[in-house]
Formats: structure tokens, C-alpha cells, sequence
């Protein structure tokens, strides 16, 4: 448990690190920005479905050029996940979740597997982000781990 929540922490560091640069470089490129609100709407779409809700609601790639909202979403994210990682026992990882996904297949998946999903699926994609901001020569976020365990 205890490298769990390191991790999330380290989530929650480096979807800052990315807001950072996005909003210091201004950028208008809404390929960028699309990829950015997918990273917090996968999130949330994880964290509805461990929580027993739903996330048909939520579209993962759908453009958009707020980037203000795209932070609070991340910001909202973080607080529940918080509260969702305080609750959770050792216990509880290893239970399976039922759910669907976007397209309404039915899955069962563990709460383990689950959140390391989501840990992974943000880091993959901050490297994309990361690509795209050096091909626009703006600057690239120090997203990686170890940055964030040196702190």
C-alpha cells in the first residue's frame, strides 16, 4: 500500500509539472491539449469506476482549448483520489471491480490493477505531451520519478 500512495503521489506531481509547462508556453495546439484532458478525464473515468459509478457520461478524446478546465479537473481528481487511497485497506486491492468500459463491454478487474493502470496510462501519455512540447521548442516537464523522490 504504502508504494501505492508514493506513486499517486508522484501522479499528482507530475499532472502539476505537466499543467506547469502547458501554461508557461501557451500553447494552442489542441492535438496537445486533446491529449492533456484525456490524461485527467481517464482519471476520472477510473476513479468513477472504482468508486461503483459509471463513466458512460465521459467522452476520453474530445477536443477542447481550456486549459483551465483541464486543471481543475486534474485538481478535483487529485482530492478524490485522496480521499478514495485514505479509505482503502491493504486489503481491498486485491478485490475485483465490475464495470464497462466506454463502449459498454463488460470487465472485472482488480483495484491493484486498476490503480496501476492509471498510474501508468498518465506517465505513458505525459511522455507524449513532453514530445510534443520540445517539437514546439517549448519546455519539457521533469516528470520522472526519481525527480519527484529526490524532493
Amino acid at each position: 500500500m504504502k508504494t501505492i500512495k508514493r506513486m499517486m503521489d508522484h501522479m499528482y506531481w507530475a499532472d502539476e509539472r505537466i499543467l506547469e509547462s502547458l501554461e508557461d508556453c501557451e500553447t494552442k495546439n489542441k492535438d496537445l491539449l486533446k491529449l492533456v484532458r484525456h490524461v485527467a478525464v481517464a482519471e476520472r473515468v477510473w476513479l468513477s469506476r472504482l468508486q461503483g459509478k459509471g463513466s458512460a457520461e465521459y467522452t476520453l478524446w474530445e477536443e477542447t482549448d481550456d486549459l483551465t478546465a483541464i486543471r481543475t479537473m486534474f485538481e478535483e481528481n487529485a482530492e478524490e483520489y485522496r480521499v478514495y487511497i485514505e479509505g482503502l485497506e491493504e486489503s481491498e486491492l486485491d478485490e475485483i471491480i465490475d464495470y464497462m468500459n466506454q463502449s459498454g463491454v463488460p470487465f472485472r478487474t482488480s483495484v491493484r490493477d486498476i490503480l496501476l493502470q492509471v498510474l501508468l496510462h498518465g506517465q505513458y501519455h505525459r511522455g507524449q505531451i513532453n514530445r510534443i512540447l520540445r517539437s514546439e521548442s517549448a519546455e519539457p516537464a521533469q516528470v520522472d520519478y526519481i525527480t519527484f523522490a529526490r524532493l
